[in-house]
This record gives C-alpha cells, sequence and structure tokens, in this order.
C-alpha cells in the first residue's frame, strides 16, 4: 500500500509511520517525475500500435500465403466451383420477380461469344455485347471467359495446364455480370447462360450474317452505324427469348476493334452503366492491393484501419463473391509516380512480323484523337508481304528492344517535365510483361541508367494465390490503369481495354502513350 516516495523517505529512519501531511514528503517537479508519464504515454502508444499491426496483420494474411499450402495439395489449376456456384444463385434468376425481371424478363444470349482468345479479346466484345443488351432493355446473357469449348475441366496454353473456363465473377463486377443498373434505370439484370437455357428451351435464334453481312468488313462502316442495326433489329422481335447463332461471326469482330471505325461507339459506350458502372472483381482488387508495395507509394499507415490509408493503397475486400461494383473507374484515383510499361515478348515477335505483312493498325481505342502518340499505315504493303523497313517499324511500336524502351522512357520523361515541371515526378515502374527473367534483368538495369528509380518491378514480381494466377492479366490491367503514366502496345487489345478505362476517367491524354 505503500507509495515508492514514502519508501523511500523511510529509509532515513526506523519510523514506519506516515507523514501528516504531503508537504512533508513533496519533492520539487523533476525530470524523472516528467519522464514518467512520458515514458508510460510512449508505452500506451506502442501496445495501440502493436495491437493494430496484430490485429491487422492477422486478418490480412495475403491470399497467396494463405493458399500456398492449397496450392501445394493441388497438381492442377483451380475450377472456382464457388464461383460458379454464387453465379448460379444470383437473386434475379427467379420467376417470381416483378418487371421487368421474372416472367416479363426480355433476354440477349450472343452464343456465338469469341473463346479460344485472350481475356483483352474477350473483355473488349462483352462490353459490347453487354452494352447492345442495355441498349435494348434485355437482360444481358454471360458466359465464362472460355478458352476451350468442348474440353471437360482443362485445356493447355503453352504447354501448361489451364482452366478450360474461368466463371465471370472471378474477373469482374458490375451490371455485365449481374449486379442491379443505377436507380430509375429500366433495364433487367444479367443472368447466367445457364439461366437462360432453362427458362429459354425454344429462344429465337439469329445468324449475325442477318445484319452484318454487308456491314462487318466495309471500312467505311463505323462500328455506331453497325451497333444502331443490331439495336433496330433486336427492337423488332417480340419474342423475350433471342440467341445469336453458335456457329456465326461475332457481332462485334476483331477487324472492327483493330481500326478507328470502334471510336464512334464512344459517346454511347463512355456513358452507359455497363461501363461506367464497371470495376474488378473482389478476387482482383485483393491480389492487387496484396502486391501493391511493389508499385505504389509505401505508407506508414500501412497496418492502420482503412480509412487511414492513402489512395494510392486499395483495401481488401471483404468477399470473393460480389458482382456489386467495388470500386468504379471514376472512383480510382492515379497511382502518385508511377509508370507503367506494357512490353509483350514471346511470340509476339511473329506476330507483330505478320501484322506488318499485312499492314495492320492499332487497335480502335488506342487511336483516340487527342492522345500525343500516332501511327501511319505504310501504304507500300500489306496481302501477306511488305518491306524490311516496314517490318523494322511495326517492330519498334510493337516489340521493341531494350534500347528503343529506354529512348521511348526518355522521351516520356522529358515531356512530363515539359508538361508538368517537376510536379508530376515519375518515381516508380511497373512493367506487364510476359517476358523471360533474364531479359527483365537487363532491362531492369538499363532502365537504372536512366534515372534511379525507387523501384522497378514486373508481373513476374506479382505473388499470386491458387485462384488468383489464372486472373493475373487483370491484375496488369488494374495497375495500367491507374498509373500516373502508361505506356502501352497500340497492337494490344489488352493495352487498348486500359485506354478505354483510363479515357472513362478522363486522365490527361499526355499521361497514355504508345512505343
Amino acid at each position: 500500500m505503500f507509495s515508492s516516495k514514502a519508501n523511500r523517505h523511510s529509509r532515513s529512519s526506523d519510523s514506519s509511520t506516515l507523514p501528516f501531511s504531503n508537504s512533508d514528503t513533496r519533492s520539487p517537479p523533476s525530470r524523472f517525475s516528467l519522464t514518467r508519464r512520458c515514458t508510460r504515454l510512449l508505452a500506451g502508444l506502442i501496445m495501440i500500435c502493436f495491437f493494430f499491426f496484430f490485429s491487422r496483420t492477422k486478418a490480412n494474411v495475403p491470399s497467396w500465403l494463405q493458399e500456398q499450402s492449397l496450392a501445394e495439395q493441388h497438381s492442377l489449376p483451380p475450377l472456382y466451383e464457388e464461383y460458379h456456384d454464387y453465379e448460379r444463385h444470383l437473386p434475379q434468376h427467379n420467376l417470381s420477380l416483378p418487371f421487368p425481371e421474372g416472367r416479363d424478363t426480355k433476354f440477349f444470349w450472343a452464343a456465338n461469344h469469341v473463346i479460344n482468345s485472350g481475356w483483352g479479346n474477350a473483355m473488349q466484345e462483352l462490353v459490347m455485347n453487354a452494352a447492345l443488351a442495355h441498349a435494348t432493355r434485355r437482360a444481358f446473357v454471360f458466359d465464362n471467359f472460355t478458352w476451350e469449348l468442348d474440353a471437360l475441366d482443362y485445356s493447355t496454353f503453352n504447354g501448361k495446364l489451364v482452366p478450360a473456363r474461368i466463371p465471370l465473377s472471378a474477373f469482374i463486377s458490375g451490371p455485365i455480370i449481374g449486379s442491379s443498373f443505377p436507380p430509375g434505370d429500366p433495364a433487367p439484370r444479367a443472368v447466367s447462360q445457364e439461366y437462360f437455357k432453362k427458362v429459354c428451351p425454344n429462344p429465337v435464334i439469329i445468324d449475325s450474317w442477318d445484319v452484318n453481312e454487308h456491314l462487318r468488313l466495309n471500312a467505311n462502316v463505323p462500328a455506331l452505324e453497325i451497333f444502331e442495326k443490331w439495336v433496330e433489329k433486336l427492337n423488332s422481335i417480340d419474342n423475350p427469348c433471342i440467341e445469336i447463332q453458335k456457329q456465326s461471326f461475332q457481332l462485334f469482330e476483331i477487324w472492327l476493334f483493330g481500326s478507328k471505325r470502334i471510336l464512334s461507339i464512344w459517346p454511347i459506350l463512355s456513358k452507359s452503366p455497363v461501363l461506367t458502372e464497371f470495376s474488378w472483381s473482389p478476387l482482383v482488387l485483393q491480389a492487387y492491393a496484396e502486391n501493391a508495395d511493389l508499385f505504389a507509394p509505401t505508407s506508414s499507415f500501412r497496418f492502420f484501419p482503412s480509412f487511414m490509408s492513402p489512395p494510392d493503397q486499395l483495401s481488401n475486400p471483404t468477399t470473393l463473391h460480389d458482382v456489386r461494383p467495388t470500386l468504379t473507374s471514376k472512383q480510382m484515383d492515379p497511382i502518385r509516380g508511377l509508370l507503367a510499361l506494357h512490353i509483350r515478348r514471346g511470340d509476339f515477335a511473329g506476330h507483330c512480323t505478320h501484322l506488318a505483312n499485312w499492314s495492320s493498325d492499332w487497335n480502335g481505342f488506342n487511336k483516340f484523337a487527342a492522345l500525343p502518340d500516332k501511327f501511319k499505315v505504310p501504304t507500300d504493303g500489306g496481302w501477306g508481304e511488305t518491306t524490311e523497313a516496314n517490318v523494322n517499324m511495326y517492330h519498334k511500336s510493337c516489340y521493341p528492344t531494350i534500347e528503343q524502351i529506354v529512348e521511348k522512357v526518355q522521351n516520356v520523361l522529358a515531356d512530363q517535365r515539359r508538361i508538368y515541371g517537376s510536379a508530376k515526378g515519375l518515381k516508380r515502374v511497373y512493367i506487364m510483361t510476359n517476358g523471360e527473367a533474364e531479359w527483365l534483368q537487363h532491362l531492369k538495369e538499363a532502365l537504372m541508367q536512366v534515372k534511379k528509380w525507387d523501384t522497378i518491378a514486373t508481373s513476374r514480381d506479382l505473388k499470386f494465390g491458387w485462384e488468383a494466377k489464372p486472373v493475373a492479366q487483370a491484375v496488369d490491367m488494374l495497375i495500367g490503369q491507374r498509373a500516373q503514366v502508361f505506356i502501352g502496345n497500340g497492337f494490344s487489345s489488352l493495352t487498348s481495354n486500359i485506354v478505354m478505362l483510363r479515357m472513362l476517367k478522363d486522365l490527361a491524354p499526355e499521361d497514355t502513350r504508345f512505343w
């Protein structure tokens, strides 16, 4: 019961009685007394920090680490059973719902959607088909991202097993995959193809040739005209169940996306909730958040609650199964100081030569008039052959060497200084690539000669969980979408989707460049 002060005074005598008043023993204010208060305060702050650290660290163990043992137990890629089951049980799959859903729903199912193509090609067509369904007030019928239609579970790519089908909810969220449209929008929500086949056993089947025969390859026919023709066609049919014949050409083909013709649809597409409410999936956002230290500014607040995190950081989603848009393009600010580079390697060398031989143009969404970099198709080649000079020109834009990459980065840095001065300096580099590790190391060393970057990371450096690995391209796209400055490949659909989302955000055109 005795205080330490009393004990110190008792040592000078044998008396065990307490003093009658505080004035008998009060010491003058001392540094020792002030230090004890500070020490207690400091200890309390340390305890709070430890609480936040361990509570958040425990809750936010990276999914790739959580799934490491799971992946070791599975020698095969994931089949996404829980994602399929979630899509199967969307609430709009209910015939008793009121108009415009339930028994009153009108459907649009493009059974001829692209397969056996990369995610970039699949996504660009997906957006257009969903926008068409919305424009005609029909429920868009979505399907899996399909690599091989007839395979049981798995297919192969570059000699490796891959899922033959991946549910769209592993890639994206928003109205395309079944979330509600904004209040007041009269369109019904999207449904799965399984549900469509259940409630529409005998749909009206249309061959795309009926509308597209004289339009699809005509360089003078803009995408808007094709879109409007299809709106007119679908609106002329009273039957609630419409299916595009599986064996027919896609409604919106690579020839359309690979030309300026597609830009005519932008005034409609940029205002459609299909795109304005588009979001990446919780799985993609989670993988992004867990790798953010590689490309976003490291925050001293990283272990504190999410409301204290800076805007460059994204919080981990609370569930992986949710079609509601978590973060739309308009809601995402650029990552300060990040330069993202999209550099294709591997088999793209042969593809670039093929593009040169056929005098191909950049993808249409890479040709917005406001963007500073242009590509002029040569006139002295095509139909399978061209000059060596043309091949070299295509490779510089499509398959640049390390020296050409460095030169472009130097030019972009100079442009940034000219436009912004020192206000928007670039400090980090992220390279979206399928390049080999040895080649990437040489590239990193060359880029470090340009300036002393804080970090240079590549797609190879990202850590993914078992289910996130097959959707890694979407994570790259999110990083490119959010980069302060992006240099892309004009011939790539992956790049053009990034550019589309950056234009939707109204980012400065000078910050979107091409090789």
